[in-house]
């Protein structure tokens, strides 16, 4: 949750999910185009650093993604060229007593949980620095595309804290417990191709690509699968890294069930069998 980051000021107008001017966020953009939502966090001269301002408005803008029915994929970065997001913010945490800090830790694995949970995908997009609360907000992701600038690290025990907004947890499942430890015992970095190469990243994008515009990509082969089917598939994964095989196969059948009364399946199936085009609708 931490990062290397001072306090606090930063502005940006968003865009509402319906293209008008949105003035209740001021770190965050949100823009849509066709099927996919671009959530922009917006304080680049703070290395996007995350504080309770910010948390706010990323978790509004995630349920406005969750609920827009025209949306079914989404793409998370953070504005200018240096960070994605480089870690809470170090001015607000250091005040914080016991307590305090116990509901700040809640606070933030609320907002990224309900990214991980949410039934349309999510894709981090990385160029710069993701420590602490951005690398945290990465983890939180379904899934991360990076370029080999990109820095990764939970640099919060150097500071005399642990991560806090869901990395110990998220982080060894994904690459496995003892690189999870490593990375977070030692503080230290590792650069987008070491972060590809242990699995923390799903695509690395060549140095002079866009790595936001490869993430769109990504989100928009996505977004043309049935969205039913996508959201379902997130429920089967996320559910049942926590199962028993046996529990995890039980809610896997049961999704696989549910889909089959879909007009997406029907449509799907037929689609093949006509060797045609899908044209999904969510139903």
């Amino acid at each position: 949750m931490a990062g290397h980051n001072q306090e606090v000021q930063g502005q940006g107008p968003s865009g509402r999910l319906d293209g008008e001017g949105d003035t209740s966020f001021q770190f965050v953009q949100l823009d849509v185009t066709g099927p996919v939502a671009t959530l922009t966090i917006d304080r680049p001269q703070k290395l996007n650093a995350l504080n309770a301002r910010v948390l706010e408005e990323v978790e509004e803008a995630v349920s406005r993604i969750t609920a827009a029915p025209e949306v079914r994929c989404a793409v998370i970065h953070g504005a200018g060229d240096r960070a994605f997001v480089a870690g809470a913010d170090i001015a607000e945490l250091a005040g914080l007593e016991p307590l305090e800090a116990v509901e700040a830790s809640r606070r933030g694995q609320k907002v990224f949980l309900a990214i991980e949970r949410s039934r349309k995908p999510f894709v981090a997009a990385i160029d710069g620095f993701a420590l602490g609360g951005g690398c945290e907000l990465a983890l939180a992701c379904h899934l991360r595309v990076a370029s080999p600038r990109a820095r990764f690290g939970l640099p919060e025990v150097t500071l005399g804290i642990i991560p806090g907004y869901g990395g110990t947890a998220r982080l060894p499942r994904l690459v496995g417990v003892g690189r999870a430890l490593e990375l977070i015992l030692t503080g230290g970095m590792i650069d987008g191709q070491e972060a590809h190469r242990i699995g923390l990243v799903n695509r690395l994008v060549a140095e002079e690509k866009d790595v936001v515009a490869e993430a769109r990509r990504l989100a928009a082969s996505i977004a043309a699968n049935a969205p039913l089917a996508v959201g379902l598939a997130i429920d089967a994964v996320t559910r049942s890294a926590e199962l028993p095989l046996e529990e995890a196969h039980s809610v896997e059948a049961t999704l696989f069930g549910l889909l089959a009364g879909t007009e997406d399946k029907r449509e799907g199936m037929a689609a093949f069998l006509e060797k045609r085009t899908a044209e999904f609708t969510g139903r």
